[in-house]
């Protein structure tokens, strides 16, 4: 089977962004074919308006609409289960990290090296994000590394790649922002290794759009130790 990327959009509420971003996502060179599949998560603020007047590109571009906002993780998952890809990508429907580098994120799959990969916003040091955001993040990542061993910088991080066999073999649950530490999670536990790429990224910030809330963070820590201690 020749190899194929399916690029998972989650979708909610970016009337503004959505089409620069899907823009990006069909003229980046990659070293791959590629399918885009787009899931508007019930969006109201029209979205659907945005993504019904695209262009018509069957052959690469797909648009799921949800009936309703379920969050980002049932339209991952939505998204996982629609892909007709050997390699999964994750893409955020924003403009904090640039579609582009997904070349150098697929990389190290093609190449034999590893079978996970995950973009990192901290290897090329400290991004330029609000402090309580950095913090919680560190954190996060510390009790992933501490609970499961691993050694990884950006548990949180939109940009998760992996073969196509291995996102099917997780089983995922989460609904919401808690997909994140359920993915790494599960990963771990089934002994994947983690390969990190750093990254580009351009946070924005709740006036713009940005959604993830301190009780996604508490969420969070409670999906990292059930699933350590299942």
């Amino acid at each position: 089977m020749s190899a194929l990327l399916s690029i998972v959009v989650p979708v909610y509420n970016e009337a503004r962004t959505v089409a620069a971003v899907i823009e990006r996502l069909l003229s980046i060179d990659l070293p791959l074919p590629r399918e885009i599949i787009i899931v508007n998560d019930g969006s109201t603020d029209g979205t659907r308006a945005v993504l019904d007047a695209l262009p018509s590109r069957p052959d690469v571009l797909r648009v799921i609409h949800a009936p309703r906002n379920g969050g980002k993780g049932r339209a991952i998952r939505i998204g996982f289960a629609a892909a007709q890809g050997t390699i999964l990508a994750i893409q955020d429907a924003d403009l904090e990290l640039d579609p582009a580098q997904l070349a150098v994120l697929v990389a190290p799959i093609l190449e034999g090296r590893t079978r996970v990969v995950y973009g990192s916003r901290f290897l090329a040091g400290t991004p330029d994000a609000p402090v309580h955001t950095i913090v919680a993040n560190r954190f996060l990542t510390g009790l992933t590394n501490l609970l499961y061993g691993s050694r990884i910088t950006d548990m949180e991080t939109c940009y998760k790649l992996m073969e196509t066999p291995i996102a099917q073999s997780l089983d995922l649950q989460a609904n919401r922002f808690d997909i994140e530490p359920e993915i790494t999670a599960k990963l771990l536990r089934a002994g994947h290794h983690i390969h990190e790429v750093p990254v580009r990224f351009e946070p924005r910030s709740r006036a713009q759009g940005k959604k993830i809330g301190w009780r996604d963070g508490v969420k969070a820590i409670d999906v990292l130790l059930r699933h350590r201690f299942l």
